[in-house]
């Protein structure tokens, strides 16, 4: 399928089906085809729409992209193109993280993507306070093999 079933759907090539065209849903799918185009991740190692417990509390992760060893590596927080990517959507995203235990964090909006990358210490951190874990700011967005090799590191350094 192309995605023009319908003007109201639109093709997801990771769950591969058509599904309800939000402003989020559409700048979910532009960003998965930038994650795969641009920054090299293979379509089979992401995953969207992913449910996960954080207390008693049932979250969804917007996209995950996995390392070689089925572990996630990073999470995505796509949001609509008029949300502005501030404090608190990032921190939205690290508490996920909290859970997720990913050493890159993406938020997009789909006119602005911020990418960090974990420097150090437990996603657990966050829970008091989101910036103990230690997160850098990237100014470019890393290839998937650059992920991979960064997580593979000790203490992603």
């Amino acid at each position: 399928m192309d995605g023009t079933a319908s003007r109201n759907t639109i093709w997801d090539p990771l769950r591969k089906k058509e599904v309800a065209l939000t402003p989020e849903e559409h700048v979910r799918q532009w960003f998965i085809g930038q994650l795969h185009g641009r920054m090299q991740v293979p379509l089979h190692m992401m995953m969207s729409e992913t449910s996960f417990k954080l207390g008693s509390k049932v979250f969804r992760a917007d996209i995950l992209i996995y390392g070689r060893s089925a572990r996630p590596l990073a999470v995505v927080e796509c949001k609509r193109p008029e949300t502005e990517l501030d404090r608190k959507v990032l921190d939205q995203t690290i508490r996920y993280n909290m859970v997720l235990d990913v050493s890159y964090i993406i938020i997009t909006n789909g006119n602005r993507t911020i990418i960090c990358r974990k420097t150090g210490g437990s996603g657990t951190d966050t829970e008091t306070d989101p910036t103990t874990a230690g997160y850098e700011f990237l100014d470019h967005a890393p290839t998937y093999g650059e992920m991979l090799r960064e997580d593979a590191l000790p203490d992603g350094k």
